[in-house]
């Protein structure tokens, strides 16, 4: 062999390599709110109003749909590897409670312990009525178009014309 064939060989099992390894290397994102422990720590119960606490957290990522006195902020760090889905790797929520008067009463945090998994059963939806095969649909309306009673078809007996 020549010694350009042995460099060309050698620098394409290094390419090789290296766009390998890089598959295997975790991707590494971040979704929702950035928190900042200082920030989150100048918030206090009694003293903060709902002003206070969004001019210093800002807007929240959510606010609680059932109780007007909550505000959450959420912070999660996800990972994966290639193309597969990426994972919860570490959640930060940040719950602000609020009394009558809009006044901070609590500030909570929760990790990732609140993460919920949901694995769905199946790949059909279950339904009421009657389960039809691909034929069934494919050739299911054979015959019914122009009947009477069955759509827009012209009236049968009366030659096309239409009768008052």
């Amino acid at each position: 062999m020549s010694p350009k064939s042995v460099r060309l060989m050698t620098a394409a099992a290094l390419a090789t390599s290296v766009f390998g390894a890089s598959a295997c290397v975790p991707l590494k994102g971040h979704q929702g709110y950035v928190i900042d422990s200082d920030l989150v720590n100048s918030v206090q119960a009694g003293t903060d109003n709902r002003q206070s606490v969004l001019a210093v957290l800002g807007k929240p990522t959510f606010t609680s749909e059932f109780n007007q006195g909550d505000w959450y902020y959420i912070s999660r760090d996800v990972r994966n590897f290639a193309y597969n889905n990426p994972h919860v790797h570490d959640q930060v929520t940040l719950r602000i409670s609020f009394d009558s008067r809009g006044v901070v009463s609590a500030v909570r945090r929760s990790g990732a312990e609140q993460v919920a998994s949901i694995s769905p059963s199946g790949k059909t939806t279950p339904t009421l009525g009657k389960k039809r095969s691909f034929f069934d649909e494919l050739f299911g309306n054979i015959g019914t178009v122009g009947a009477i009673g069955g759509g827009q078809g012209g009236n049968n007996n009366t030659g096309g014309r239409d009768t008052p």
